[in-house]
Parts: structure tokens; C-alpha cells; sequence
């Protein structure tokens, strides 16, 4: 499976352009209503996108996460639970701590969507994935942000 990878900051600039768009009753037009209703249906199936942020700098002077390490977390515990594919993207992060010292650190982002009836199940996964890569590394938290999509494969 293809997932297609749609920055947050592009999905939150359609979403305002969106919402201006239809509070202000869209163009000036002679269509009739049905073939502009027709031209709003939202094309796929409702998913939710989940996006996680995983650092991989460490306190108390302890080395950062190396990629191998990390991606055998990615082979043994998140493709385990996500087999029908994700998107993973190298990134640079910050981030103010529980001692409010701002952390800059390489991370990495990851993208699985899923359907929206599978949302308690994958809850879970999640969750367990994030709470997993914390105890392990000894880290104060993995980053997540939800959205509800539409999408087509």
C-alpha cells in the first residue's frame, strides 16, 4: 500500500482555506446547488491520520538514539501493528522539556491512517508503541497528532 505524505502545516492550510471558503458560500455562481454539492463530496473513505514524533536525544548525558537502533524499534515493534504500511520521515525537532530547557534533536515523524471504525483498536497500538519507546529510552514523551482524513488507495 501507497501512503501519500501531506505535511501538517499544507493539511491545516486547506482545512482554513476550506472553512473560509464554504462560511462565505464559496464563488458567485448560477450552478445549481446539486452540481455544487456534487463538486464538494470529499473524495476516499474516512480514515483518522495519526502522526507521532519520536526524539531521539537523551538526558543525563547519555547518547542520542542511533538509527539502527531506532529502526529495529520501527521493525520489531511498530510495523508488527501497522502492516499495511506507514510513512516514516527523518526530521529536526525541539521541543521544552519538564525542566523548560528547549531540546533540539534529530527525530523522526511517523504517518499511519487508518479507518475510522479501527480507531479504538489502533488507540491502543499506538499508545502502547508510544509508552514502549519512553520506558525504553528513558524519554518523557512521543509526540501525537490526530486528524480525520478521507482517503483513497
Amino acid at each position: 500500500m501507497r501512503h501519500i505524505r501531506i505535511p501538517m502545516s499544507a493539511a491545516v492550510a486547506v482545512l482554513v482555506s476550506a472553512v473560509f471558503f464554504a462560511a462565505s458560500g464559496g464563488p458567485v455562481s448560477d450552478a445549481a446547488p446539486a452540481a455544487r454539492q456534487e463538486a464538494a463530496v470529499e473524495r476516499g473513505l474516512p480514515y483518522v491520520s495519526t502522526h507521532l514524533y519520536f526524539g531521539t536525544g537523551r538526558h543525563g548525558g547519555q547518547p542520542p538514539i542511533p538509527d539502527e537502533e531506532f529502526s529495529k524499534f520501527v521493525a520489531d515493534v511498530i510495523t508488527p501493528r501497522f502492516p499495511a504500511g506507514l510513512t516514516l520521515q527523518e526530521a529536526r525537532g525541539q521541543w521544552r522539556d519538564k525542566d523548560g530547557d528547549i531540546n533540539r534533536e534529530k527525530s523522526w515523524e511517523l504517518t499511519v491512517l487508518y479507518p475510522v471504525g479501527e480507531s479504538r483498536a489502533r488507540n491502543r497500538d499506538i499508545e502502547y508503541i508510544r509508552s514502549l519507546y519512553c520506558r525504553t529510552y528513558g524519554l518523557e514523551s512521543v509526540g501525537r497528532a490526530d486528524a480525520r482524513v478521507h482517503a483513497d488507495f
